[in-house]
């Protein structure tokens, strides 16, 4: 029989952020994930610096994403829409997406997924 999970809480400070490879002036923490022994979802935090941006690519897991902070663009398919604090997206596994920081100030926002293997495919 396996140990019951526990709860746990895991405190700011603790938290890495590194780059990410994909985009220079994008980085990513993750607050909660399977590290933790969670089993099903990984929580990540997200910063996006004045004048980044991420290129069209896809992914083969779902995205549910909530702006903490700043202004930014965000692409799906063949729409563009500014998001600020507060609004919430859904990305649906294997839509193009995008991004884009024209602002002055930094974007930041939560992004959950499932557990699992994610391929990336950065779209010509």
């Amino acid at each position: 029989m396996s140990e019951p999970l526990q709860p746990a809480i895991k405190r700011a400070e603790s938290i890495e952020y590194e780059p990410v490879d994909a985009a220079e002036g994008l980085s990513k923490g993750v607050l909660v994930g399977p590290g933790d022994d969670a089993p099903n979802f990984a929580m990540r935090r997200f910063t996006i610096d004045p004048g980044a941006s991420v290129p069209k690519h896809t992914n083969a897991i779902e995205h549910e994403q909530y702006v903490l902070e700043g202004e930014y663009v965000v692409g799906i398919d063949d729409e563009e829409r500014t998001v600020s604090a507060g609004d919430s997206i859904f990305i649906p596994a294997g839509t193009v997406h995008w991004y884009r920081n024209e602002g002055d100030t930094r974007g930041a926002f939560i992004c959950a997924v499932p557990n699992g293997d994610d391929e990336i495919d950065v779209v010509e």
